[in-house]
């Protein structure tokens, strides 16, 4: 029997995509082994590229993973060999190259290679992809949740971003195909699911539905077993008095939005093609907060855009203030060749990009902080999942919460006083 390992980089959305991969390979006779604890015959790098830095890693990795295992095939898949066939080609450690759509029958590709022994290269136009390629019932799970993925593609464009190109349009997947997905883990006891993919707002939209996700939702609520809807990153175009009304009665939906800003500079966000403004995008969170009580509002902001100015990065300081995030996740602006932005004129210098984007975590450090304060007293559901000195789980609106518990309390849910700031998150008290 051969044993295969992987190694992911990346987002959920890879995860799950990993994890899939794993069952067909099982499926097909082979053992998975972990690359870390085991020589492997087979290695499997599924890599990212949505940076320089994700590309360097995705090489990294690939060099490491036959270094630990010189005599295995070695097999890059994924968004940095969809984009990057050329660099790849001429990598000798490499055996099997494929692209993203071609994942679903990596076995096969696998086999090819082990026939022939000779280096192996399949990815296709992704751009001409029509329908999403359902990979089959497979979860990608951490302890007490499971990760769906919905949807591939993104129709966007945002001038910084590789991601359409690697990922290709958006394709919604079959929705009979995801409920049954779900179905099936709450019967194997997971109680929470996380709705993912590559654009989740874009859901539907390829079947001409624009109320494509609220309808999915809508459906998932009714699942026996789950009591816990949360959501992946959300386009804040979304975010519409329709669908917070409709969402607002879903009582499994989790009270945390990842709304991703990128910029509180309208100038910038134009640049960025975003098609939102800073004032639109504060209205968003204003509406949330219409139907939720205390939401829990997290973000993305990229520092150091072509063009940005100190103003305009002030811009995006007071934003962060203004927005009351419970977190926000700051990332110097990575210059991506293959996008709008890598033409751009008047590029940051790497000092200014560094200063900036610490003075931001400070300001999203003190914010993060009001924020727990401001949850001092009341009183939340947490799914406790992790065990320690403390045990440790997350309320419906995203915060970590310790607590004195045992092991009798893991994959339970239980009524939570908030009472401080602690570590990453707050202390609790069990009721």
């Amino acid at each position: 029997m051969k044993k295969v390992s992987f190694y992911t980089l990346g987002c959920k959305v890879n995860q799950y995509e990993t994890n899939a991969m794993a069952q067909k390979f099982k499926e097909s006779g082979y053992e998975i082994v972990d690359m870390n604890d085991d020589i492997s015959d087979i290695c499997i790098v599924n890599t990212c590229t949505v940076t320089n830095m994700s590309d360097r890693k995705s090489r990294h990795s690939l060099r490491r993973v036959k270094e630990k295992n010189p005599s295995a095939i070695i097999a890059a898949v994924g968004c940095y060999a969809q984009v990057a066939k050329n660099d790849l080609e001429n990598m000798p450690e490499i055996d099997i190259v494929l692209g993203n759509e071609e994942k679903a029958n990596i076995v096969q590709y696998v086999e090819k290679f082990i026939e022939n022994e000779k280096k192996l290269i399949e990815i296709e136009d992704i751009a001409t992809k029509k329908e999403f390629e359902d990979m089959g019932q497979i979860t990608y799970t951490e302890k007490t949740r499971a990760f769906i993925k919905v949807q591939d593609g993104c129709n966007q464009f945002c001038s910084y971003c590789i991601i359409p190109y690697a990922r290709g349009r958006v394709r919604s997947r079959n929705a009979e195909s995801i409920i049954k997905e779900i179905t099936q883990i709450a019967q194997n006891g997971i109680k929470e699911v996380v709705i993912t993919g590559i654009h989740v707002a874009s859901y539907g939209r390829d079947f001409g539905n624009e109320n494509g996700l609220i309808e999915l939702l809508e459906k998932i609520n009714e699942i026996e077993g789950i009591k816990r809807i949360r959501l992946g990153s959300l386009e804040p175009k979304i975010i519409t008095e329709e669908f917070m009304q409709r969402l607002s009665k879903l009582e499994k939906i989790c009270h945390h939005f990842h709304l991703s800003l990128q910029s509180g500079c309208d100038a910038t966000l134009k640049r960025m093609n975003r098609r939102y403004t800073s004032g639109e995008y504060y209205e968003k969170c204003i509406l949330i907060r219409k139907y939720f009580k205390h939401p829990a509002l997290t973000t993305d902001v990229i520092v150091g855009f072509p063009g940005e100015t100190e103003k305009d990065f002030e811009d995006s300081l007071r934003m962060t203030e203004e927005a009351d995030f419970l977190k926000v996740h700051a990332f110097r602006y990575s210059r991506r060749e293959g996008t709008a932005a890598y033409e751009m004129k008047n590029q940051i210098d790497g000092e200014t990009k560094n200063k900036r984007v610490n003075r931001l975590m400070e300001k999203a450090e003190k914010v993060t902080r009001r924020f727990f304060e401001s949850s001092a007293g009341e009183v939340r559901t947490v799914l406790f999942e992790q065990e320690g000195s403390l045990i440790s789980g997350y309320t419906e609106n995203y915060i970590k919460v310790y607590a004195d518990g045992g092991e009798e309390h893991l994959n339970s849910f239980q009524k939570v006083k908030l009472l401080e700031p602690y570590k990453d998150g707050m202390k609790g008290e069990i009721l």
